[in-house]
This record gives structure tokens, sequence and C-alpha cells, in this order.
């Protein structure tokens, strides 16, 4: 993903494997003129963490998580790498997942905003990418609520479109 949490609003388009993207507000790269110490270090830790995901090394994602996190992702049988999660390690193992079973280079994201306030952070745009298993696409708004204390993610909540990217992970039965 991109530099993109510096970006109040505006939309800022992010592929797999590229570099950050910079985004700027109408004040300047924070988008607003002033802000508290606990915002600023939210919004350095959602722009770090979408930079890390933009270089796409688990390890690195992983981080910047808490040991125990708050993770939710809307359970699917069918997309292998949503699971729960709750610990570093296991954030690991969903970039890890998601990586083996979508194709490289084929993902995306548009960061339309990014809106903190004290430790909560909630970024808003659009999905994509290609799963390997069954070469299909899918595309998807969606929301993702962070919490960052003490400079390191203990909630991470996303809202997505689950039945496009099950689809998308299905194989197509001949009747």
């Amino acid at each position: 993903m991109s530099n993109a949490a510096s970006a109040a609003s505006g939309t800022v388009t992010i592929s797999s494997g590229a570099g950050p993207a910079e985004a700027a507000g109408p004040t300047g790269p924070a988008g607003r003129s002033g802000g508290n110490a606990g915002e600023e270090r939210t919004r350095e830790t959602v722009g770090e963490f979408l930079r890390r995901v933009t270089e796409g090394d688990p390890d690195r994602i992983a981080a910047l998580y808490a040991e125990e996190i708050d993770w939710m992702v809307a359970p699917n049988p069918v997309v292998p790498w949503i699971r729960p999660r709750r610990t570093r390690a296991d954030v690991v193992g969903h970039w890890t997942d998601l990586a083996a079973h979508t194709v490289s280079g084929e993902g995306w994201a548009t960061v339309d905003a990014i809106v903190v306030d004290g430790t909560e952070a909630v970024v808003t745009g659009e999905l994509g990418g290609k799963v390997g298993a069954t070469g299909k696409t899918f595309k998807s708004p969606f929301a993702l609520r962070l919490t960052v204390e003490d400079g390191l993610i203990t909630r991470h909540h996303v809202y997505e479109d689950s039945l496009a990217v099950a689809a998308a992970c299905t194989v197509d039965s001949i009747s």
C-alpha cells in the first residue's frame, strides 16, 4: 500500500509490490494543520503500516502489531487467508497466506480517506486481486478500523464484500 495515511482525504492508488505513493492534503503532508500527539502517533503508525503492506514483507508488517490483537475479518470457509487471528505470529500467517493464494503483482488498493481520532483510525477505499487457484479476480470496497496504542496496532477490523472475494476463490462446477 502507500504513504496514504498522511492524507486526510483524496484518492491514492496502491499496487502490491510498488513503492510508496505520496499523498498530501490541502495544508501539507498531514492534510490538516493541527492534531495532538496521540493522533500524530496513530497517523504515523497507520502510514507505516500502509508502506509495509506495499513492500509485502509479512514479518515487517507484523512487527507493527502488539503481541495480542483484536483481529476481525468476516469468516468465510472458502477464502483460505480469512480466519481468526489473535497474535503477532498470526498476522505473519495472514499476509503469508494472502500472498500464497493470490497472484503476485495483481493485488491493488485505492485509499479514499483516512480518519484519525486519538488512537482510532479508519481507512476506506477499494481493493482487488486475482486468486491463483481459480484465475478469478475480485474487487471490493473496504473499511479498515485500526487501534494504535503505544505505537502498535491492537485492533484490526476489516469490512469488505466477502461474497465477492469468496466468489473469486470458488472453482466453478460443471453440471
